[in-house]
């Protein structure tokens, strides 16, 4: 069988992706080679580039958090069969192959392309998981979804629509708030014109739920527009920095706060998240979920996916076709 395979690495920090080779020895007990298909580009793999994520990995490393391809050689005690076509949450994606551990490897629907599945696991599983078991989304509440039209933004759309909620999409543009007006919102406000978030959010009624993968100024500004009871869903920071959470506020209005990272959970409870994988499966097969495949590029241009990501161009995720 082939050893040697192209891949992408981080060098060094800040650095641009560069091409390069690395040679594998046949997966060992509980790991799988993967022949990759189609890796997808999260805000994570940004946030690595330049040392700031907690999972950064040392230099050099292959970057990609998840992919989808074909099973070409398992170890012992593997269940996975070589052919299996497998959806990869994994450091090391962004390569013709590379070893993972079994684990993090899960067969995926026959209808599903490589593209839907690579960037499927993250953004679905964040949002599903974030607005079922930790906010507890109910049908007829309302959700405010910040970065609507970003990789996870648009998934929190459709799966919040998908429950029976209301959701008010906020987003910058009319093109992006289009994507997230077809993903299901029913209100949009459009973040570059709007001069003061939290009375726009408060005009519309106010929030049960906010997703927050943005952060920074809009997080503390849909914070102000939650209503008794409402739950703050904390996904990740975009904008830079994190909210600055005025506690009193949460005190008086019995607000929730979550923090929310969907990785975590392999070790925090690993059988819940294996429920939540399947369940998200289920409900593509039912024609409920849509993934959103918004830019594809070949691997060689990698730095330009970065790109898109840094300048907030992409609606959707950037899918890297292998």
């Amino acid at each position: 069988m082939r050893t040697t395979w192209k891949m992408m690495q981080i060098k060094t920090m800040s650095g641009s992706p560069v091409a390069g080779e690395m040679t594998l020895a046949p997966p060992g007990p509980g790991e799988v080679l993967v022949g990759m298909r189609a890796a997808a580009l999260n805000f994570a793999d940004l946030l690595m580039t330049g040392g700031r994520y907690q999972e950064t990995p040392p230099l050099p490393f292959v970057p990609g958090l998840e992919g989808a391809g074909e099973i070409l050689a398992a170890g012992e005690g593997v269940a996975l069969a070589p052919g299996t076509r497998v959806v990869v949450q994994s450091q090391g994606t962004m390569a013709q192959a590379n070893l993972f551990p079994a684990e993090c490897c899960h067969p995926i629907p026959d209808a599903m392309s490589y593209e839907e599945a690579a960037g499927f696991l993250i953004a679905y599983g964040t949002s599903h998981f974030a607005l079922t078991l930790r906010a507890g989304l109910r049908a007829g509440e309302t959700l405010a979804v910040l970065g609507a039209a970003g990789g996870v933004g648009l998934t929190a759309v459709e799966i919040g629509a998908a429950l029976g909620a209301r959701v008010i999409a906020v987003g910058r543009g009319d093109g992006k708030l289009a994507a997230a007006r077809a993903a299901g919102a029913t209100d949009c406000i459009d973040s570059g014109t709007c001069p003061d978030l939290r009375a726009a959010l408060r005009d519309l009624g106010g929030v049960d739920v906010v997703y927050d993968p943005v952060g920074d100024a809009p997080g503390e500004a849909a914070f102000g527009a939650l209503r008794p009871g409402g739950r703050f869903l904390v996904i990740g920071f975009a904008g830079g920095k994190p909210p600055a959470l005025p506690l009193n506020h949460a005190l008086v209005k019995n607000i929730a706060i979550h923090g929310f990272y969907w990785g975590g959970y392999r070790k925090l409870d690993p059988v819940l998240l294996e429920r939540d994988i399947a369940s998200l499966f289920a409900l593509y097969e039912q024609g409920r979920l849509r993934p959103h495949v918004g830019v594809t590029l070949p691997l060689e241009r990698l730095a330009e996916g970065y790109e898109l990501l840094e300048t907030r161009r992409s609606t959707g995720k950037v899918i890297i076709s292998i």
